[in-house]
């Protein structure tokens, strides 16, 4: 693989190859540069080298080294500069066009120069063995030799472009553009094969581009120029697929067009319908779709109406005209009589599809549609006024058809019509893409069509009829005819009728018992007589026993209902299976049918073909042996022409084309070597003859040579002489004009001095100046360093100090917030031990209420005091502990055992910090523990003061605290800083208890 450190020398390489003549490894050599990965961005010696890397592949005809190049120059430019892959294909599609052309016109010259000349009596044997073994005629091998070749490079060079531009959304134009080309390559050669694949080729771009979404430059099909440039396209295929008479081709064709349509959800511009409709109207006419044919017509009608506004009332009478006869031209009777359920499927997927495609309608749903018919095509003809613009021919024509009632004279009316009706033809003058519009071809139609207007009529009014009147009541056919036609009628149940061969007669309606009018009417007899019956002979009623019957008459009716339900049921699940029975039966025997069918078809058609092999081939040898025999006796012929004055040449045996090539070799070959024999007499002859001429001639030869020697010393000596005098008058001339300057040597010194002196002192100043600009420029960017230095200096120090500031408000807000949490913490902390201490004095009160309960009913059983001394104290014990009652909870919750009760005690101890929030579960007070000691705690200050009404005299309770105990036992008044409130305590709220601790005596 060759390296180049530049593009341009890989090109100066190439073109070196190239002129040497080895184009290969030119080729070769750019093909490594393309691929290499050094080259991966665009450069504009890139674009020069890849126009000659095309013209090599065009020249070599090297298909995949122009898509490997094309593909890798893609890569490098499609996001740089996509121009130049446009320039680029675009050159190359140039170069392959032009060598088919020179192709094409170097072969219609070979075949010009092959019927000009006869070089028949010239060819040798290998040409006329290889003339008669292969069979060609000389344009066929000229066209195998010249033409083909370059024809398939440019069909490959088309399918690589479109390869290449398949996804890019910015090179569409071009791709639109050799889609067009290659369609007129194909169109212009007839080629149906590749016309077949370049559609499935485009079909299949598009499919994977709506199936890879997510690909980059991906065309938008939503973008109106997009969508234009895939809808021309496709129009442009249906178009080249309707003159190439590839109508399955062109069907698909619609579809695509149908299928982008719908993709994109946008309707198309009525030029585009014009010539859908116009393109449809011809496809279904060839594939006998009489019916969507006639749509097809009434859509092209009513789009010429609306948007065409150059219309003229001709060429809309002519429309309106094709209109009602593909109308009339369309069957009067429904095929889908007595068909199978898949027949049936079948033909309704192919209406659906055919209607989607005539309607042109963007709704999938199927429901919103109905369904096309003769008669509801032919409503909505008159109910959009089409009739009534058809010429008067015409309309006379369907009225007959349609309304009339002349089974004798319809045929009779209906011909001078149709011969008038044939004649009409033309093409529309405002619209150039409608074809030309032949009203002949609806001809055929309308005579079948009136054939079963006149059976349908005839079997209203006639039981039978003679095969001869028949015959003479339809003119248009022989009965032969008419008698296919009746078949397919009767097939389908348009009309009931036999013909009977033996009498000459046609008999109408059916006359076996089975038929369906004459049961029904033995069944409205049959009824009949059984009424008439009843009332001749009425039945005898007797006397019933219903009075005896009446018990069990309730059970009786409901036991019979239920069997008849079930019955019903079962009846029906019966009916059900045998009919599911039939149908999966009829669809075996429907499968097996085809299938036999389908194989005694492709039997038949193999031994049809196979026979047609064979007969071909018995006729291909026939020809062969009988023209081998003409040419040899023709060769034969020329052979004894050719040997007129020699000996004739024997033939032994049977004249066959072998043995007379092999009788012309013998003869050639003979005929060789008697003339290689004279040759070599005629060549030593003339040795001879020259060497006696040299031999004579080398005298003289060396005397003349003397001669001219002697001139030529002659000749010398003169032309010296004349050139010494020359040179003696040039030097008396440069003498002369030397005397003659040298007067102007002096000034021309001095001038030189001055110029020199002045040029030293522009220089000497110039230079001066230089340097103090040097130096200026040299002081100034020192100062500019200095500068910047302490700018960044002063810059790194502020840095810092930011940085110390951001670290300090960032350590300040940390401490915040930590407070913040701690102190919420501790207000969480605090609600709880609240909780807490105001459950601890509700589960005291209520022991005391206990207390109190127990020693009021203790009372009675100690003597009665008179003058009771508690009827003051409870006076004065709501005003005691109403101060106990404001006074603020501890600071810290202290459970009940862990107090200290004793009143000699007059310190207490610090209490431990505690290490769970809420308390081990022992640590808790119970709700109905009762302090048993003597010494037990007292109870706390916060509680509530008693009620005056409740508080009971307790004689033997302790009235007052000692001074001691309150002074040195009770807690230290709380803070407050956990006070709600913030109030301070009274000196009487923090000394005195609200109640005494009692003791049993």
């Amino acid at each position: 693989m060759s390296t180049f450190a530049k593009p341009e020398n890989a090109l100066k390489r190439a073109e070196e190859l190239i002129n040497v003549g080895q184009k290969q490894a030119a080729l070769q050599a750019l093909h490594d540069l393309i691929t290499s990965k050094r080259y991966r961005s665009w450069q504009k010696p890139l674009e020069k080298i890849m126009m000659k890397y095309v013209e090599l592949c065009v020249d070599l005809r090297k298909g995949r080294f122009a898509k490997d190049g094309l593909i890798q120059y893609r890569i490098v430019c499609q996001q740089v500069n996509v121009s130049s892959l446009e320039e680029v294909i675009k050159h190359f599609m140039q170069l392959s066009n032009e060598k088919a052309e020179e192709a094409k016109t170097q072969a219609q010259a070979l075949e010009d120069a092959l019927d000009v000349e006869d070089l028949e009596a010239d060819k040798r044997p290998e040409d006329l063995m290889l003339s008669y073994v292969s069979g060609e005629k000389g344009k066929d091998r000229s066209d195998r030799e010249f033409v083909t070749p370059w024809f398939k490079f440019l069909w490959e060079t088309y399918r690589t472009v479109l390869e290449i531009l398949r996804n890019n959304s910015k090179l569409e134009g071009l791709y639109a553009m050799t889609a067009h080309k290659a369609f007129q390559f194909c169109k212009q050669y007839k080629r149906s094969t590749e016309f077949r694949r370049l559609c499935e080729i485009i079909r299949n771009h598009l499919a994977n581009l709506n199936k890879y979404r997510d690909q980059r430059d991906r065309p938008d099909l939503t973008a109106p120029e997009s969508c234009q440039l895939y809808l021309d396209t496709r129009v442009e295929q249906l178009k080249i697929a309707t003159e190439l008479s590839l109508w399955q081709e062109a069907f698909r064709s619609v579809e695509d067009i149908h299928g982008l349509m719908s993709l994109v959800k946008r309707t198309p511009k009525p030029s585009v319908l014009v010539i859908y409709y116009a393109k449809l109207t011809e496809i279904f006419w060839i594939s006998e779709s009489h019916l969507y044919h006639a749509y097809a017509w009434l859509k092209l009608f009513n789009l010429q109406k609306s948007y065409n506004k150059n219309i003229t009332q001709k060429d809309l009478q002519l429309l309106a005209s094709s209109v009602l006869l593909a109308a009339l031209s369309v069957t009067p009777y429904d095929n889908k009589y007595g068909a199978s359920h898949l027949e049936l499927e079948n033909e309704k997927e192919r209406g659906l599809r055919m209607a989607n495609l005539v309607n042109f309608s963007l709704d999938s749903k199927r429901e919103n549609r109905e369904m096309a018919s003769r008669a509801s095509l032919l409503s909505e003809l008159a109910a959009k006024g089409v009739i009534s613009c058809a010429s008067q021919e015409v309309k006379d024509l369907y009225n007959l058809m349609e309304h009339e009632f002349l089974p004798l004279d319809l045929a009779s009316k209906v011909q001078p019509l149709l011969s008038k009706i044939s004649t009409v033809a033309g093409k529309l003058s405002a619209a150039s893409s409608v074809p030309e519009i032949q009203l002949l071809k609806y001809q055929s139609a309308l005579e079948k069509l009136t054939a079963l207007r006149v059976l349908q009529q005839a079997s209203r009014i006639f039981q039978s009829m003679k095969i001869d009147m028949l015959s003479r009541m339809i003119p248009f056919f022989d009965f032969n005819v008419v008698e296919k036609i009746a078949v397919d009628a009767v097939k389908h149940n348009f009309v009931a009728m036999k013909v009977n061969h033996l009498s000459g007669a046609v008999h109408f309606g059916n006359i076996d018992i089975e038929s369906d009018g004459l049961s029904s009417h033995l069944s409205v007899l049959a009824d009949s007589l059984s009424k008439a019956r009843t009332l001749i002979h009425p039945p005898v009623h007797k006397p019933s026993k219903l009075g005896e019957n009446l018990i069990n008459l309730a059970g009786v009716v409901e036991k019979e209902h239920k069997r008849l339900l079930a019955r019903k049921s079962i009846i029906e699940k019966r009916k059900e299976d045998h009919e599911r029975q039939i149908l999966e039966k009829e669809k075996e025997e429907e499968t097996k049918r085809m299938s036999i069918q389908k194989k005694s078809a492709e039997e038949e058609r193999e031994r049809l073909s196979k026979e047609q092999r064979l007969r071909e081939q018995l006729r291909i040898r026939r020809e062969i042996e009988d023209k081998e025999k003409k040419e040899a006796q023709a060769q034969l012929a020329q052979l004894e022409n050719s040997r007129k004055n020699r000996k004739k040449p024997i033939f032994e045996g049977e004249l066959t084309k072998q043995g007379m090539v092999e009788l012309a070799v013998q003869m050639q070959i003979k005929e060789r070597l008697e003339m290689e024999k004279r040759l070599q007499k005629v060549a030593k002859t003339m040795d001879h003859l020259e060497r006696a001429k040299r031999q004579e001639e080398a005298p003289l030869i060396e005397e003349a040579f003397q001669k001219r020697l002697e001139e030529e010393k002659i000749l010398h000596e003169q032309e010296q002489l004349r050139e010494i005098e020359l040179s003696k008058q040039h030097h008396a001339g440069d003498l002369q004009e030397k005397n003659r300057l040298s007067r102007l040597l002096e000034h021309k010194n001095a001038f030189q001095e001055r110029i020199v002196q002045r040029r030293e002192s522009e220089f000497s100043s110039l230079r001066k100046e230089r340097d103090e600009r040097v130096n200026q420029l040299i002081s100034s960017r020192k100062r500019e360093r200095e500068t910047v230095r302490k700018l960044m200096y002063y810059l790194n120090l502020e840095e810092q100090r930011i940085q110390r500031q951001r670290e300090e408000d960032e350590a300040r807000k940390h401490e915040e917030r930590r407070k913040k949490e701690e102190a919420e913490r501790k207000s969480k902390l605090d609600a709880i031990a609240a909780k807490q201490a105001q459950r601890e004095r509700e589960m005291e009160e209520k022991a005391q209420r206990e207390r109190e309960a127990l020693l009021r009913g203790a009372e009675p059983v100690r003597a009665p005091d008179p003058a009771p001394p508690a009827v003051a104290p409870p006076a004065r014990e709501p005003a005691v502990a109403a101060p106990a009652a404001s006074a603020p909870a501890p600071s810290r919750y202290v459970p009940k055992f862990k107090r200290s009760g004793d009143s000699s005690s007059s310190q207490r101890p610090a209490a431990a910090p505690e290490q769970d929030r809420w308390g081990s579960r022992d640590d808790r007070p119970r709700p109905d523990s009762r302090p048993l000691r003597q010494d037990a705690p007292p109870a706390r200050q916060e509680a509530p003061p008693t009620r005056p009404e409740a508080a009971p005299a307790r004689p033997f309770a302790r009235q007052e605290a000692p001074p001691a105990r309150q002074q040195d036992g009770a807690p230290a008044a709380p803070t407050d800083r956990w006070r709600p409130g913030g109030s301070r305590p009274s000196a009487n709220s923090s000394s005195t208890p609200s109640s005494a601790p009692w003791r049993r005596s």
